[in-house]
């Protein structure tokens, strides 16, 4: 059973509705019809397709969801979320980076030191070009997608950027250094 058989296994609101009365204890057909509202045949039908699948399981003494099965198929159809590689070549570097950085944006900044500024030269290293002059409106554009649906605001950004020497500010205008690492 994949992932996809266990979402169109729970796509039918029938199936869901007779599995969340025997998760709730209905132990029989009839409770699982006086608790669902279902008809006797639908219930039977949806029962049927969950014990089929073994998510509900006759125990002896009644139905039960057979929670270890459930278990089983989340760990089988577990994948996962495709790793965006940061292109830096260092799997502790992007394990970090995967953790702060979704999507093009900054969820949020790390505690660990350590960790804020691999992530911080990870963001100038993609936004700002080396040696390059930036009006601090152009650096404040940069770094606002960075910041979108995040905890972080730019102007966070920049200060942090300043202090830990990524960008070097002078008259208002800001550069990436060449030798920034």
């Amino acid at each position: 059973m994949t992932s996809d058989d266990v979402v169109r296994l729970f796509a039918e609101e029938n199936r869901v509705r007779a599995f969340a009365a025997v998760a709730l204890g209905a132990r029989s057909p009839a409770e699982v019809v006086d608790r669902t509202g279902l008809s006797a045949k639908d219930a039977v039908i949806a029962l049927r397709r969950l014990e089929d699948r073994a998510i509900v399981v006759s125990d002896g003494t009644g139905l039960a969801v057979a929670y270890d099965r459930l278990r089983d198929l989340a760990r089988e159809t577990s994948t996962p979320r495709p790793a965006r590689d940061h292109g830096t070549g260092d799997e502790r570097t992007e394990a970090v980076l995967r953790t702060f950085l979704r999507d093009g944006r900054l969820v949020r900044l790390p505690a660990q030191w350590e960790r804020k500024k691999l992530v911080l030269a990870h963001l100038a290293e993609r936004t700002f070009e080396e040696g390059r002059d930036y009006a601090e409106r152009e650096v404040d554009d940069l770094l606002r997608p960075w910041c979108e649906g995040g905890a972080t605001d730019h102007v966070t950004l920049r200060r942090l950027l300043v202090d830990l020497h990524r960008l070097h500010r002078r008259d208002g205008v800001y550069r990436r250094p060449a030798e920034a690492r």
